[in-house]
């Protein structure tokens, strides 16, 4: 009898469903941006989930956070989704690139197309490092300019008016790509098919990021030696090529946590999820990266540090500034 409740479909569910309230999200933010711009009368406030967007601007403000103390004035949210995804990493790996992220979500799609039509590629492990390269290169260059700055050039930073609307820059970009942005998502798509999760495997410095704490956490899977046939099913499932079949316990930085090998074993009990070395249910990692995201949310507005502090009138003043419509003085 085929299993109703998989990993697989846990996780395109909950990733479905992310992406529908991030859908939302953006509606609410272009309503806002459509009030900022003087495109509409009523004031919509900004939806402060729209934050999590800046990785760059929530760096610096992290930054700042270790120096001054001070949680970031501008994108209060960014910040919190920021340490949240960390702590989330720290907790269940990699389990927003493997269970909530948007692009994980495309990848995992092109994946199953790539899959269906027999373009997939299985990686060597010699292969697979390289591919992985780029991603820290990038993380690298960030984290020296944030660290490079100094306190008051990071406070300038997040205080600019460049900073203070790049959630909006980043909307009309997206709004209005130019043939340059078509012809590079086309291609990242299409090299997905082939090589799954190409993104987030060779170039996303994020989830490079997020890997590297996933290190210190004490989930992982776990394979037992005496119960396994030694069939491969697990390492052709895994999204990112990991030789789950060759380890006792899979601790790289590439480990997604999306259970997908889990799915695919077919000796019940030979993969499982382990916490502490306590066995628990592979669709944990989803609910607990849902769960710290959401308490995260609900600490942050009580605490005062999810909704935006900057009142409506300097909100639309740094639009028109945008715009050329008003001197930036």
């Amino acid at each position: 009898m085929r299993k109703i409740f998989t990993p697989a479909r846990l996780r395109l569910a909950v990733q479905g469903g992310f992406t529908l309230f991030l859908v939302w999200t953006a509606l609410g933010f272009l309503a806002h941006v459509r009030w900022a711009l003087g495109q509409a009368e009523v004031f919509v406030p900004k939806p402060p989930a729209v934050e999590g967007f800046l990785p760059i601007s929530a760096l610096i403000a992290a930054r700042r956070l270790i120096s001054s103390g001070s949680w970031d004035p501008i994108h209060p949210a960014g910040l919190t989704i920021f340490l949240a995804l960390i702590a989330m990493s720290l907790l269940w790996r990699k389990g927003f690139c493997g269970q909530l992220c948007p692009v994980g979500l495309a990848s995992n799609l092109l994946e199953r197309l790539g899959r269906r039509l027999g373009l997939t590629l299985q990686t060597g492990q010699r292969t697979r490092r390289i591919l992985g390269i780029p991603k820290y290169l990038l993380l690298a260059g960030f984290g020296w300019v944030a660290l490079s700055m100094s306190p008051q050039d990071a406070e300038a930073f997040l205080r600019a008016p460049f900073n203070m609307v790049a959630d909006t820059r980043m909307l009309l970009f997206f709004e209005h790509p130019s043939i340059v942005t078509l012809v590079v998502l086309g291609t990242l798509a299409a090299v997905s098919v082939v090589i799954p999760a190409f993104w987030c495997r060779a170039l996303c410095p994020y989830g490079a990021l997020l890997g590297l704490a996933s290190w210190l956490s004490p989930c992982a899977i776990t394979r037992d030696a005496e119960s396994c046939i030694s069939c491969g099913r697990c390492a052709r499932a895994c999204p990112v090529g990991l030789p789950v079949d060759a380890s006792l316990r899979v601790t790289s930085p590439d480990c997604q946590g999306c259970a997908e090998c889990v799915g695919a074993c077919p000796v019940p009990g030979c993969l499982g999820l382990r916490v502490a070395g306590r066995r628990v249910g592979w669709w944990s990692i989803a609910a607990g990266c849902l769960g710290v995201l959401v308490a995260a949310s609900l600490l942050a507005d009580w605490l005062g540090y999810w909704q935006s502090p900057l009142p409506p009138q300097m909100v639309r003043r740094m639009h028109l500034i945008m715009l050329g419509q008003l001197p930036d003085s």
